[in-house]
């Protein structure tokens, strides 16, 4: 192979020295045919090398492998498959028809797993395969019971076929998200195996040296739960996940206008979900086909779920007051639990809805609704109270329990002495144990409607109230029965009987 500067020395002794082939060979000592090829050659561009594929041996099992191979990403690492082990595994499944040997499948389980297991966090591509997830939140507001909030929705996108779901919250805490990621996944029956975020405070505890993050204990706990590798933009660069940026606000524009208005925000992010499935029916804007179609390739590509869904919901050590109270969001939200945790260091549980107080055992006794803004906002229990309040009953109308009686029960116990209405409250208390307030307050209000305000009756009255003894109607008879006649006894006769028969009496 002749070098570049000989190819145009002996180019040059031709066509500007005038030289012909025989003096080029003298001189150069090339052979004529070479000198002839370099003299003629019109295309100088490099030539495309086409690679030879060579058939294997092993190609009819790939296949199979690479079944075994996705399943190991389910797996503990150490759990996983092994090139011997794959080598071991397709000898003992087909015997002598599986002839290939153990460096043939060492270095093919060796590529597939450098691709399967490639760490790409700093590396954003463009084109995503299927099976990858974006997510994001986004700013709504929507009225719930006829109160308006200044909420959050989630948003998962999937970039291969622009499918996109969401769900709508109140806040964007850890239990929001956790929420909004669980529902999406319980709905499409699959987890997106490689997510991007961006460094949200709820799976974000610090950005290290070299690009690292440092990941909170709740969000590592559920990426390991459903088995996906995070990807996190750098700061500032939203554009690195701009498939989810561009559907938070398609779906502000297509279901938040106008502002919706519903009972419920767990019933419809229920509906939110199904309004998703049919959003997908329409062309996908760059590649002439159906979302819907799209996004099964994405499915596929999809982990399973696990067997047990994980829990949005975390736990956390709070310490009550003397009042038996707690706060959470640095003091903005106070909320009640019982008399007898006060001045107590107590565990509640908190879920995207509600914060759960938890006693020793670990059994719910109190539920709030969870308390969502920036003002100060207090959630008050009063039932809980109430048998501190049977103590001290001359309380009562400053309590919010009072906002709770009909005013048939209020009235009834102004009338009473504290001593009376300790009582009564005392009773009301062991009821609601045995119940509810409300079955309680209904037995109370029931027996004071027969005029019977005494304890025995109205225990009785919320023993009927609580039974599953169904109440019979009474019944009419057809005109066809007669009626039975009343006969009044003539209890006289029986007088003059036992009168006679006493005076034949001899005694002896």
């Amino acid at each position: 192979m002749l070098k570049m500067k000989n190819i145009t020395n002996l180019r040059k002794m031709y066509f500007e020295d005038g030289d012909n082939i025989s003096q080029i060979q003298k001189e150069t000592g090339f052979d004529r045919k070479t000198i002839r090829k370099f003299i003629d050659k019109k295309d100088w561009n490099d030539p495309v090398q086409v690679p030879v594929i060579r058939e294997s041996k092993l190609d009819k099992f790939k296949s199979e492998i690479d079944e075994w191979l996705k399943a190991d990403k389910e797996m503990r690492k150490k759990q996983r498959h092994t090139a011997k082990r794959v080598h071991d595994r397709l000898k003992e499944k087909y015997n002598n028809e599986f002839d290939c040997s153990y460096r043939t499948v060492a270095k093919y389980v060796a590529g597939k797993k450098k691709n399967l297991y490639a760490n790409k966090e700093s590396f954003l591509p463009l084109e995503h395969k299927p099976g990858e997830g974006q997510v994001d939140f986004g700013k709504a507001e929507f009225v719930e019971n006829g109160k308006r909030y200044y909420g959050f929705y989630l948003n998962v996108s999937f970039p291969y076929s622009n499918a996109g779901f969401f769900q709508l919250f109140k806040g964007e805490n850890f239990e929001c998200l956790a929420e909004g990621l669980v529902n999406i996944f319980e709905h499409i029956n699959g987890v997106p195996h490689r997510q991007w975020f961006d460094n949200m405070s709820t799976a974000v505890k610090k950005i290290l040296k070299g690009g690292k993050r440092e990941l909170t204990d709740s969000f590592i706990k559920l990426k390991e739960h459903y088995c996906f590798n995070a990807v996190f933009c750098n700061r500032n660069a939203g554009n690195e996940k701009g498939n989810v940026e561009n559907k938070v606000g398609y779906h502000r524009r297509n279901f938040f206008v106008p502002m919706p208005e519903f009972k419920n925000l767990s019933d419809y992010n229920k509906q939110l979900l199904k309004r998703c499935e049919l959003d997908l029916d329409r062309i996908h804007y760059r590649k002439e086909c159906l979302i819907s179609e799209l996004f099964k390739e994405d499915l596929l590509h999809c982990n399973a779920l696990p067997n047990v869904p994980f829990a949005a919901q975390t736990y956390k050590s709070v310490r009550v007051d003397s009042y038996g109270k707690f706060t959470l969001e640095n003091g903005k939200h106070s909320y009640s639990s019982m008399p007898r945790f006060a001045g107590e260091q107590i565990t509640i549980c908190k879920t995207a809805s509600e914060v759960q107080i938890l006693d020793n055992d670990m059994t719910i006794v109190v539920t709030h609704q969870r308390l969502y803004g920036k003002e100060q906002q207090e959630s008050m229990d009063w039932i809980p109270y109430l048998q501190q309040l049977s103590r001290k009953p001359a309380a009562l109308k400053y309590t919010g329990i009072y906002q709770l009686l009909p005013n048939q029960v209020t009235d009834w116990l102004d009338r009473k002495n504290n001593y009376d209405r300790g009582k009564a409250l005392k009773l009301l208390y062991d009821l609601t144990n045995k119940s509810s307030f409300t079955a309680a307050v209904d037995a109370l209000q029931t027996a004071l409607d027969y005029n019977s305000d005494n304890p025995e009756s109205i225990i009785a009255v919320h023993a009927k109230l609580i039974s599953d003894i169904p109440e019979l109607q009474p019944v009419t008879l057809p005109p066809s029965v007669t009626d039975v006649l009343t006969t009044k006894p003539d209890i006289m006769q029986y007088d003059e009987v036992f009168m006679n028969a006493g005076g034949d009496h001899v005694s002896n």
